[in-house]
């Protein structure tokens, strides 16, 4: 058994790389999600989208939501909000201007969240910005945000914030579209690593299985081939097996005794038949 613990620590140990997930601060994943989503230049009749320096201008600040602005979040192809680790990914944001002037879009950022702590920070994602993106007095417009989280991030639940950041009469405002989980999933292999590592204890453990209960079995029968041993020892008689064996000696002697008297009451009447026959 000492065998099969030192191989089953070395399974362990080799297997234990596999459980590390690399995470970087926040600052470098901010930086692998920005080299990873290329802004795209459509034009449109709300706007162009282009440089992100005018979102950086805007991007440590909180603003209150202007009234009579409503916004809603779209997934396209996506209902079920999955997003692979380290891949680009798609929503829409729609705003409904319900106000008496017109929004200038400034830009759209996001983060991801911890679902049970919203105040643990997991990424802040890229901000994309627009150019002469407007939404006039009661209309309604439609603008992309395209996001990868970090490959680093293990697959899971996580809560995204997507917040809207806007102008309107030069006064900033930002909206939350979207402030709900999604599933994080790792893209491009077939085994996850925590599958890697389970299907690696399962065989260690199905080993060792296999191995105690071969072991069992030979204990088993070498039981089965040892000869039964025979104790020989004094053994114990009751009071009346004794009484009958007392009895059966008396019987004996009475016996003896007596073929002993008729012999020798026999000898003297032969010797007088031989002195006196006519008698006889």
């Amino acid at each position: 058994m000492k065998s099969f613990r030192v191989f089953f620590l070395a399974l362990l140990l080799l297997a234990a790389p596999l459980l590390k997930v690399a995470r970087s601060d926040s600052e470098a994943e901010g930086v692998d999600a920005a080299e990873s989503v290329q802004p795209t230049e459509e034009a449109t009749d709300l706007g162009i989208v282009g440089s992100e320096a005018d979102a950086q201008d805007f991007g440590d600040e909180n603003f209150n939501p202007a009234p009579g602005v409503d916004t809603i979040c779209v997934f396209p192809k996506n209902s079920a909000k999955i997003i692979p680790a380290g891949l680009e990914s798609e929503l829409l944001v729609g705003v409904k201007n319900d106000g008496e002037s017109s929004i200038n879009v400034i830009a759209i950022k996001a983060s991801v969240h911890l679902p049970f702590d919203h105040s643990l920070l997991v990424q802040n994602l890229t901000a994309q910005a627009f150019n002469n993106a407007t939404v006039p007095a009661a209309g309604q417009a439609t603008f992309p945000y395209i996001f990868a989280v970090s490959k680093f991030l293990q697959a899971g639940t996580f809560d995204l914030v997507g917040t809207i950041i806007y102008e309107i009469d030069q006064q900033a405002y930002q909206s939350t579209f979207y402030n709900g989980t999604v599933e994080v999933v790792e893209s491009g292999g077939f085994l996850s690593v925590e599958s890697v590592f389970l299907i690696c204890l399962g065989s260690a453990l199905l080993v060792l299985f296999g191995l105690w209960i071969h072991g069992q079995i030979l204990n088993l029968s070498k039981k089965t081939k040892r000869s039964p041993k025979v104790e020989v020892g004094t053994g114990t008689r009751d009071a009346s097996m004794d009484e009958w064996l007392q009895v059966t000696g008396f019987f004996d002697r009475l016996t003896v005794s007596l073929s002993s008297l008729v012999v020798s009451m026999t000898l003297p009447v032969a010797d007088n038949c031989s002195l006196f026959p006519p008698i006889c």
